[in-house]
């Protein structure tokens, strides 16, 4: 769960993925598809500091976007639109590690523009943390691979569930 952590920043978006849809799998043809509506946030773990990016379904609470803030991820403008955001990075929603394109639509560019400065500030300080805790460029990004999947072993409990 969430109670090790604080939220820098919440703000309620419309998350998409790019990706093949059941019907389309192994033909290579990949589309976006909308994965919910929920606050999208960034969270700071009281203990070991390190940020990551959560996202849960509105209603259901079902999580559909749990990654570490990696400084590696490149936020890119969605073509045709200044209020979302495009970007690659290792999902582990699902529970396992899968490489996902992720969307994510804010209600203005505003709103998308403060979304992009709290995110790059996270990367700024988990590339700082983790420069910490080994020197960047010598590992070729083994530390912030390493982050990643320590991050993958935070469980996120669903709602009911103890």
């Amino acid at each position: 769960g969430e109670e090790d952590e604080e939220v820098i920043y919440s703000q309620r978006s419309k998350l998409f993925i790019f990706g093949e849809t059941l019907l389309d799998k192994g033909t290579g043809k990949k589309t976006w598809r909308e994965r919910g509506i929920g606050e999208a946030r960034i969270l700071r773990h009281k203990e070991h500091q390190r940020l990551r990016f959560l996202m849960r379904q509105e209603k259901t609470m079902k999580v559909i976007a749990n990654h570490a803030i990696d400084p590696r991820i490149t936020l890119e403008t969605n073509a045709g639109s200044d209020r979302s955001w495009v970007w690659s990075a290792f999902d582990f929603a699902e529970g396992e590690l899968v490489e996902t394109v992720f969307a994510l639509r804010f209600a203005d560019t505003e709103i998308a523009n403060t979304f992009k400065a709290e995110f790059q500030k996270g990367q700024k300080e988990m590339e700082s943390l983790l420069a910490g805790e080994d020197k960047p460029g010598e590992d070729g990004g083994a530390a912030a691979d390493e982050a990643a999947e320590a991050l993958a072993n935070l469980k996120t409990k669903d709602e009911g569930e103890e």
